[in-house]
This record gives structure tokens, C-alpha cells and sequence, in this order.
């Protein structure tokens, strides 16, 4: 039986991951700061700590019996683009911490293999209609916020620490990411996310906020084919980072209307000043697609997947808070 350890394991990608790897046969444990917060986890073993001190990675290197046979180092203080834009220091302190920490732990334990989840965040601005970037145009690198930049110092921080031990490490830049069970209110919540609670909150034939003018061109990755793009990337022998990623893309308006169509309601858009990223994303998925990976759930169909999900939330929430208002009853 395989062993795998994923960092980061009480996230959205992380969680998913590990029941994921489970019913591959693994054994894995889960560490993070928090457990998953909509689902029990599926880890064997399941660790609590801050992966920011050296020793807490140490710690959780260490099984009875040896070593792991990989490593996912999925664990980083980040959300959507609102945190994006107003936590820099705490993404490129965090963060920086997390990965030269628990690289240099990984590799002084002799972990065969180790994934590094990065980020599409690492490419410049895009304008739409521009040809499609291949990993290797992330130089010169231009990102455009301090994720990015984080990002991908950490690459090379992964890079270099395999080149001297010996490590197999793979690194894949993840586009847009959502499914189930994912956060969706609080200011860290990715634009599906936050666009389909949006959806739910209004009622038929109201009018939500979006940031932005909605022309904002983005690639949405469903969870299950994320997952499907990492272990196989985990698998090959494919060196350097590798986008993975839906090769359909849509502006924010085309996908807010795609939520409200799943949702059968008719909505008003009024676009407000907010952050919003770059204009455009365009990726080559050529490298990823050697493996044998295909992006097989569409926008529209992966949203139909996600909307109940966020709607049921919501609904639970205002529950809760219309009891929370009622009178006490006698």
C-alpha cells in the first residue's frame, strides 16, 4: 500500500485530494491548520499544524515503518481575488514559510516524489484573443499580483531542492478550480463560488453585484478533472511545471448567466469598481495532455454540479438565522 501525505489537507483541492488518493488504495494523512470545513475528512491519519515552523514539518514527515512514497504540498494562506489583493504581505510571508519549509523537510526525508501546486497567477496580463501561453513564457515573468510572484519563487525553491537531493518533483499551475464543498462566502471564496451564492441569495429577476465590467476572460477547472491532472502529473515523468487547466474559456458575465440558467432565474447584472485580475487567461494544456489528461466536464455541467451545493448553504444559513430571530417559545 502506497503512503501519501497531503499538506493543506483541510482545504477545498486538499480535501478532495485525499479522498481522491484513498480510494486509489493509498494511505494517506492529512495535515493543515484547520480540518475540512463541510466534510468529516476522509484522511487515515489526520494532523493539526501550522506547516510555517520547520519542526511542525518535520513532524508530519514522520510514519512508523519509513518514509512516504509521496508528498502533495497543496497548503497556502490564499482565496479569491478580493484576499488575492488585499493580504499580499500575508501570502508572501505565509506562504514562502510553508514552501521553503516543507520542501527542505521533504527532502532531507527522502520523499521519493513531491507535488507543488502553483498557480496560472505566476503568467503577465493577457489581452483576449492573444495566442496561448506555454509554460515556458512565465519568463520573463511579469505577474500580476504578489501570489503570482510567490508562486513562483516557490517553483524554483521546489526545483532546486530536487536537483540537489534527488527528489522527482512535479508542479502543476492550477487555473480556476471549483465543485462542491468548497468556501463560498467570507472573502475568500473564488468568483464561482461567490457567483453562485449570489445567484442564490437573489430572488427571480433580481439584480446582483459583479466586479468589474464582466469581460474579464477566465478558464474554470471542475474538481473532478483537477484532481484527475494532478495524480496523473504525479505519475509521469514529466519534469518542470504544467498547466492544468479547462480549455473552455468565458467572460465573468458568460459565466454569471451560466449560473442563473442552471439555477432557472432570470437576473440583472450591475457591475461595480472591485479587483479583478487580469483581462485574459489562454494556456496551452499540451504539456498535462502527454499524460493521457483531458478536461471532461464542461463550465455548464460542472456548475450544475455546484449550484445545489452553494444553494443548499445558503438556505441553511438563512434558517438558522431566521430561528436565531424568532421569539424563544414558551
Amino acid at each position: 500500500m502506497k503512503r501519501a501525505l497531503v499538506c493543506g489537507a483541510g482545504g477545498f483541492i486538499g480535501s478532495h485530494l485525499v479522498k481522491f488518493l484513498r480510494d486509489k488504495g493509498y494511505w494517506v494523512r492529512g495535515v493543515d491548520v484547520k480540518q475540512p470545513q463541510f466534510a468529516a475528512t476522509a484522511a487515515d491519519d489526520f494532523q493539526l499544524l501550522d506547516l510555517r515552523d520547520k519542526e511542525s514539518c518535520n513532524q508530519t514527515l514522520a510514519v512508523p515503518g519509513g518514509a512516504f512514497d509521496e508528498v502533495y504540498q497543496l497548503a497556502a494562506d490564499m482565496g479569491g481575488m478580493g484576499f488575492i489583493h488585499s493580504a499580499e504581505c500575508e501570502i508572501m510571508r505565509n506562504n514562502v514559510l510553508i514552501n521553503v519549509n516543507m520542501t527542505q523537510s521533504a527532502a532531507e526525508a527522502h520523499i521519493p516524489r513531491y507535488f507543488y501546486s502553483s498557480s496560472v497567477c505566476i503568467y503577465r496580463d493577457m489581452q483576449p484573443g492573444e495566442p496561448e501561453l506555454t509554460e515556458a513564457n512565465a519568463y520573463p515573468a511579469m505577474p500580476d499580483n504578489e501570489y503570482g510572484w510567490e508562486k513562483l519563487y516557490s517553483e524554483r525553491v521546489a526545483m532546486a531542492f530536487g536537483r540537489r537531493f534527488g527528489m522527482k518533483v512535479r508542479i502543476a499551475r492550477f487555473q480556476n478550480c471549483y465543485g462542491p464543498e468548497g468556501t463560498w462566502k467570507g472573502g475568500r471564496e473564488k468568483a464561482p463560488a461567490a457567483l453562485c451564492r449570489k445567484v442564490a441569495e437573489v430572488t427571480d429577476g433580481g439584480t446582483i453585484e459583479v466586479w468589474g465590467d464582466g469581460t474579464a476572460v477566465r478558464s474554470y477547472t471542475y474538481i473532478d478533472d483537477m484532481l484527475d491532472g494532478i495524480y496523473r502529473l504525479m505519475q509521469s515523468d514529466l519534469e518542470g511545471p504544467a498547466n492544468i487547466g479547462c480549455p473552455q474559456y468565458a467572460t465573468v458575465k458568460e459565466l454569471a448567466e451560466t449560473i442563473a440558467e442552471v439555477a432557472g432565474k432570470k437576473i440583472e447584472i450591475r457591475y461595480v469598481d472591485g479587483p479583478v485580475g487580469v483581462h485574459s487567461r489562454n494556456f496551452s494544456n499540451a504539456r498535462i495532455a502527454s499524460t493521457g489528461w483531458r478536461s471532461r466536464i464542461p463550465l455548464k455541467e460542472g456548475i450544475a454540479l455546484t449550484y445545489p451545493w452553494v444553494a443548499e448553504q445558503v438556505k441553511a444559513e438563512r434558517r438558522g438565522h431566521e430561528q436565531a430571530a424568532s421569539p424563544a417559545r414558551a
